[in-house]
């Protein structure tokens, strides 16, 4: 049995334009194309398009789902193979949905007691079950930077990393209460935050301009980081955003 292309984008609610796309960069070919040009889809294309939402979900780009897909010889294998990644990703997701319970919980508790949130005297790490692959999709458009970060974080101890992550950690909390305190995000403490934040950024490697733009921006726009900005304060990763725009416009220039 064969499906028209409007029936197979109301069963797995991705858009026809979106199904055309994948037949014109070779990812999904249709089954057939009938009279005046529709496309039609088999239980065979079905399948494949399970695969490619599935490895989507994951965070996989269209050249490398072309890659695995063009690379699998069982369907079985293959999907074997994708429930151990769903499987690993449902892991990850409900140690970050931990993190912000527990984060959310700190933060409630401390304002309850009256004190600042820097008082937490062990803050939670946000970072937990935050991949780094999801900084690197952040930032694809530079190659060098990720590869540089993760060289320099193979060869860090497991302590390292996480007085790492807790810095950063700390670094978001002092931005939340510089918002809480109604500073703008190009106030003279908040700019003098994020050039620290860049300084540290360069020691890994020379951060350009727009590097450094693309990086703000990617507090709002990656889902994983904006929920760990968010989990401190509503409102943080715009804050961050803009924070570091102001700076890339006034000092970088």
């Amino acid at each position: 049995m064969d499906w028209p292309i409007a029936e197979v984008a109301r069963m797995s609610g991705v858009t026809a334009r979106t199904l055309r796309h994948y037949d014109e960069i070779g990812l999904l070919p249709p089954a057939r194309i009938g009279a005046g040009g529709h496309r039609y889809y088999g239980e065979r294309q079905l399948l494949l398009l399970q695969q490619i939402l599935v490895l989507r979900a994951l965070g996989v780009g269209l050249p490398e789902i072309g890659r695995i897909l063009a690379e699998q010889v069982d369907e079985v294998e293959a999907l074997r193979g994708h429930h151990r990644r769903l499987l690993a990703e449902r892991d990850r997701l409900d140690a970050l949905a931990g993190t912000v319970s527990r984060t959310i919980a700190e933060l409630e508790q401390s304002r309850k007691d009256g004190r600042l949130m820097t008082a937490i005297n062990r803050p939670e790490n946000l970072f937990e079950g935050v991949l780094p692959s999801q900084y690197e999709e952040t930032l694809r458009d530079f190659p060098e930077h990720v590869v540089e970060v993760g060289r320099r974080v193979a060869s860090m101890s497991p302590e390292e990393v996480e007085a790492g992550q807790r810095e950063r950690t700390a670094q978001m909390i002092r931005l939340a209460e510089f918002r809480a305190a109604g500073l703008s995000a190009d106030a003279e403490p908040v700019q003098a935050e994020i050039d620290a934040q860049y300084r540290a950024l360069n020691s890994l490697r020379a951060v350009s301009t727009e590097e450094y733009r693309v990086i703000g921006r990617s507090c709002v726009d990656n889902e994983a980081w904006r929920a760990a900005y968010e989990a401190i304060a509503p409102g943080l990763a715009a804050y961050q955003r803009d924070a570091i725009e102001a700076y890339v416009t006034s000092t970088l220039g």
